[in-house]
């Protein structure tokens, strides 16, 4: 670990997203508009300057969002292996904390799957169960019952 930037550009370090404007940083600022022509343009909703604040109560937000399926079978073959492979790649990586292994997106999601299942289902602090008992109750319903 250091605070040199010097040291930091000799030996390799994680950049923002595009990297420097030298190597192509610009993708950034690409991909952020990309987000903006599809949620705001494409959709008829507002975009950049036009958009009205949350905070603001006299008119809606006029807020949207776009979502992209992208089938990974009609790019280059091999994908599934590529991906495992950067995955790997990724988690056999020397972590900054021992103590914590790099994880890569969903990493933690399946240990908590794994951990529910090994529990035989979710466990609720007490506090949970009885603000859902609370809740049941108010509204009139059957509070959860235990399996």
């Amino acid at each position: 670990m250091t605070t040199s930037s010097a040291e930091c550009l000799d030996g390799g370090f994680i950049m923002p997203l595009g990297g420097p404007e030298l190597h192509s940083g610009y993708k950034g600022f690409g991909l952020s508009m990309m987000v903006e022509i599809f949620c705001g343009i494409m959709s008829g909703s507002s975009y950049g300057p036009n958009l009205n604040s949350l905070l603001r109560k006299d008119q809606p937000a006029d807020l949207s969002h776009c979502f992209v399926a992208v089938n990974p079978a009609f790019f280059a073959p091999g994908f599934e292996e590529r991906l495992g492979d950067l995955m790997s790649h990724c988690r056999n990586m020397e972590p900054i904390d021992t103590n914590k292994p790099v994880l890569v997106a969903g990493d933690p999601e399946r240990a908590r799957t794994d951990q529910v299942k090994k529990d035989g289902g979710i466990t609720y602090h007490i506090n949970q169960v009885k603000e859902a008992w609370q809740l049941a109750e108010y509204l009139g319903v059957s509070p959860m019952q235990w399996i």
